[in-house]
């Protein structure tokens, strides 16, 4: 009768949704306790209204104008503050010793990983959903602005000849290819926070962390054209495929998740790419996550 309670308590200390979670949660809050993540966020919130006043031009011009300002600045902060906060959430539990106390407890690695992981990308999610919102409120006001220079513009004009002026100008505010958009946004901030995930595992100083994965990002985004150019220039042998190989695995080229440029300009979005696209971004955030795993628990603390 006594070893029927440790069966059933072994699954539990072994893994335990409730831990990851609470894990989770308070990694949230201590990265929501950051101020500099505030200044992030509102320099982002800031340049996104801003750009209401940066669109004097056609009407077609404006909305694309405001959309791509507007989706750089969430792809710029949501890249920064994974960087930032994945780089500084191992040294930080080092340094305050609370890595040393959970793993002390009958917490596994990997738990406390994925929990620290997760923490992440619910910030990451928050901080995309404000951006997003602040996004809509602001295309929705140029939309009513632009609808009525329009309307003043085509004030003499019947209503058929204004359907196709406003039919396209409806069409380039609520345009679905957005939502997608903002989707591959954060896939592509949170495939950044794996990779600098595991550099962190690999190193004990986040400013070391930080400077790797600013270089994996600038290789990551000129991946592409590098291996376009040695196709050209080599002469096919083993060595340059092998080597190309390499760098493909060791870094994700970032830049086949840039369609953003295409849907601003009203360019439709195959849901066949789309999904490549998303297939692509979970395959290289669960890889790096493994490998953050594995460089983790091979680590004496």
């Amino acid at each position: 009768m006594s070893e029927a309670p440790r069966t059933e308590a072994l699954p539990h200390a072994f893994f335990s949704w409730n831990r990851l979670w609470a894990i989770a949660t308070n990694t949230l809050t201590e990265l929501v306790r950051l101020r500099v993540f505030y200044f992030l966020l509102i320099f982002a919130l800031l340049l996104i209204v801003g750009s209401l006043f940066w669109s004097k031009v056609t009407f077609q011009q404006q909305l694309q104008t405001l959309k791509d300002i507007s989706l750089g600045a969430m792809t710029i902060f949501s890249t920064l503050l994974a960087m930032l906060a994945t780089s500084m959430m191992l040294p930080k539990d080092m340094e305050d010793r609370t890595l040393y106390t959970i793993l002390a407890k009958p917490v596994p690695r990997f738990e406390y990983l994925m929990g620290k992981l997760t923490g992440i990308l619910l910030l990451l999610g928050l901080a995309i959903l404000a951006m997003s919102l602040v996004f809509g409120v602001t295309l929705g006001v140029r939309y009513f602005q632009v609808a009525q220079q329009l309307q003043g513009e085509l004030g003499g004009a019947t209503s058929e000849l204004m359907q196709p002026s406003v039919e396209a100008l409806r069409a380039e505010v609520f345009d679905p290819d957005l939502l997608i958009a903002i989707g591959l946004l954060y896939l592509k901030a949170a495939i950044f926070a794996a990779i600098t995930l595991f550099l962190s595992t690999i190193s004990s100083s986040w400013i070391f962390t930080v400077m790797m994965a600013a270089i994996v990002y600038l290789i990551g985004h000129f991946q592409g054209e590098a291996r376009e150019y040695l196709m050209l220039t080599s002469d096919g042998s083993w060595l340059t495929q092998g080597f190309l190989g390499v760098v493909v695995i060791l870094f994700p080229d970032l830049q086949l998740f840039n369609l953003v440029d295409d849907i601003v300009v009203g360019a439709g979005l195959p849901l066949s790419l789309a999904w490549k696209t998303i297939a692509l971004g979970v395959f290289y955030f669960f890889i790096y996550t493994a490998a953050s795993y594995l460089a983790f628990s091979s680590k004496e603390y």
